[in-house]
Order: structure tokens, then C-alpha cells, then sequence
């Protein structure tokens, strides 16, 4: 039984929220409070598995107050926003700080009973999950390009709930002239834009959100809009590009790592795909394709996964190829694309 404490300063939306959770008999909530203050004694004595928290609240805002959680008493948080540019920033600040997931507030016209339907599903997963240690020391962010050649490999990597601390962490060792690599992190519609451009100031190489016709080339990373549509690679004659096609969701999202990973299939040996933590099986089912087709695939290990789900099921279908943890995932990935195989571009040019 997974034990809820909702934290929100509107009556309606604790309402919303708490009868989303209570139609789910593994779990309870134990309490709902409206601000900060009240929630900290209420923490001390309901002892929560897992806190439901929204960033925007009177007294003491939500980033604040979940900082104060994660230094003092790391738990599972899930941040409760807005589906606006501003809302979006702080969520993606709200997961850096440790937040374990971020679910957008209902928008007008959306029925009560729709209302937070797959909130449970990320509360029971989040009183599973590891706890998060909280670590100020600074990203070393790779700068100098002198030690890295990169041989036309194209990179795919997959994630979702915990993939914005993956990712950083990731991409924070790529240089300036890393190799071209495109990501799908499972988000809403309007937060990839807001964490492209987080990205982006953590990391030497250039990232930006995907577009139709954006090109694949050293030093440019491409992140998957999100909730609009999914992202493929489009290969034509000796210039891949990025494809943004417009679908229903495949194995529950849109966009979707599978789809990114099989578009990645006639590249074979000069792709590499890897697959990062989060709920769920998106990129199983591709990464296997990929790997059958001759690419290097890797899969993040249980011990580092804030959730083991991805990366398990794509290690029980077979398809990766190597498991690595986090820290060593980066460098992973970029020993794989120095110029011992062939490129993209030759491997184009003798098809």
C-alpha cells in the first residue's frame, strides 16, 4: 500500500487529485494540506511513502519547499504543474532538484474522472523507486574537442521518469564535436522546449528541440517535441535529417523511443541506441531491431536506474547489448564512435 500525502493550496485540485488516487485500492492517502508549512509537520507525522506537491502555493513556492525536502528528507516527490512555458521551466528545475515526476494540472473542458488518470500508476511506481541522493557538486561539462574524432555514428538514446538527470548526466561528457545524436524523453507537449534549452546550457555541444528537415551533423543533439508527434531519422542519399511525424501514440506515447529507434534500423552498425531509465517498455521492441540490424546497443543498469523498467525490458527481449551505469554511459557511447568503424556518411556512399 502506497501512502499519499497531497499538498496543493486549491481545495478543488486536492479534490481532483485525491479522488484520482483513491479509485486505486494500493493506495492510500493519508492527508491533504495547502501549503508548505502544514505539509512539513504533516510529513513528520503521517510518514508518507510518497508526496504529491504543487510548484505553485503560497508561504513557501513548491521548488523551495522540495529543496528543503530533498536535502533534508529525500523521499519520492511528484510536482503537480501547469501545462505553460512557465510552468515548464520549473518542472524541469523541480527534476533536477530530485523531483521524481512532474504531471500537468487538467485543462479546461477536461472531465473530472479524466482528470489525473495516470497518477496512479506513477505514485505506486514512485513508492518503488530508489531514493534520490541529493548531490550539489557541479556536472563536469567535456569542452575541448582535441581528444574526440567523432567517425559519422549516429546516436539514438530513450528515456522517461528520470531521464532529465540521466540525460544531463549523459550528454555532459560530449564535446563540442560530439557525434550527431537525437533523444526521446518521454514529457508533455511544451516542456521539451524548456529542457532543450537546460540542456543546451549544460552541455558543450549545441541542443535544441527537433524539427522537420533538421539536420544530422557533429555537435548538434536533437530532443523529440513532446506530446505532438514522433521523431524519426530520414536518410536520404548522404544527408540524414530529422523526420517529425505525426501518428497516434506506439507503445503508449507520442513520441515514442521505439519509433526513434527503428528508424535507426538502415543505418545498422553505424548507429548506436541507448536506453535510459524510466516506466514501461518504449524502446524494447526498436532497440532490438537496432541491435539485430548490427548497431551497438546499451541499457542502464538496475543499480543507477531511478526506475528499471525500460532498460529491464529491453535487456529481457535480448537487446542490449551492454549494461553500463550512469556515470560510465557517456563515455560509453563516445568510445563507440571513434574512427575505428565506418561512418554514416561512407556506409551511405557504398549502399
Amino acid at each position: 500500500m502506497a501512502k499519499v500525502l497531497i499538498v496543493d493550496d486549491s481545495a478543488t485540485m486536492r479534490s481532483l487529485v485525491a479522488n484520482a488516487l483513491k479509485r486505486d485500492p494500493d493506495i492510500e492517502v493519508v492527508g491533504a494540506v495547502g501549503d508548505p508549512l502544514a505539509a512539513r509537520e504533516a510529513i513528520k507525522e503521517l510518514n508518507p511513502d510518497v508526496v504529491t506537491l504543487d510548484i505553485e502555493m503560497p508561504k513557501m513556492d513548491g521548488l523551495s519547499f522540495l529543496d528543503k525536502i530533498m536535502r533534508l528528507r529525500p523521499m519520492p516527490v511528484i510536482m503537480i504543474s501547469t501545462l505553460t512555458q512557465r510552468g515548464a521551466e520549473a518542472s524541469i528545475r523541480a527534476l533536477e532538484l530530485g523531483a521524481f515526476d512532474c504531471v500537468g494540472k487538467p485543462g479546461p473542458g477536461v472531465a473530472a474522472l479524466d482528470a489525473f488518470s495516470g497518477l496512479p500508476a506513477i505514485v505506486k511506481a514512485a513508492s518503488r523507486s530508489r531514493t534520490r541522493v541529493r548531490s550539489d557538486a557541479p556536472r563536469k561539462v567535456a569542452t575541448a574537442p582535441e581528444n574526440f574524432h567523432a567517425n559519422g555514428r549516429v546516436v539514438c538514446i530513450g528515456s522517461s521518469t528520470g531521464g532529465v538527470e540521466a540525460l544531463l548526466d549523459v550528454l555532459s561528457v560530449f564535446p563540442k564535436n560530439c557525434p550527431p545524436t537525437l533523444i526521446v524523453q518521454h514529457m508533455p507537449e511544451n516542456f521539451t522546449r524548456s529542457f532543450a534549452a537546460r540542456l543546451n546550457q549544460a552541455c558543450a555541444a549545441e541542443v535544441a528541440e527537433a524539427y522537420e528537415g533538421a539536420p544530422l551533423r557533429d555537435g548538434q543533439i536533437w530532443l523529440a517535441p513532446g506530446g505532438v508527434a514522433h521523431l524519426e531519422i530520414a536518410s536520404p542519399g548522404r544527408n540524414p535529417r530529422c523526420r517529425i511525424v505525426a501518428g497516434e501514440p506506439v507503445s503508449g506515447h507520442k513520441p515514442s523511443v521505439d519509433v526513434l529507434f527503428r528508424s535507426a534500423v538502415p543505418f545498422g552498425t553505424n548507429a548506436i541506441g541507448a536506453i535510459l531509465t524510466g516506466m514501461g517498455r518504449d524502446g524494447a521492441s526498436g532497440l532490438l531491431a537496432m541491435r539485430q540490424a548490427g548497431a551497438s546497443t546499451i541499457g542502464q543498469n538496475e543499480a543507477t536506474s531511478l526506475i528499471y523498467g525500460m532498460p529491464k525490458a529491453a535487456q529481457e527481449l535480448g537487446a542490449v547489448e551492454t549494461q553500463l551505469p550512469l556515470h560510465t554511459i557517456g563515455e560509453g557511447i563516445l568510445a563507440r564512435c571513434r574512427p575505428h568503424t565506418r561512418s554514416v556518411t561512407a556506409c551511405l556512399r557504398h549502399a
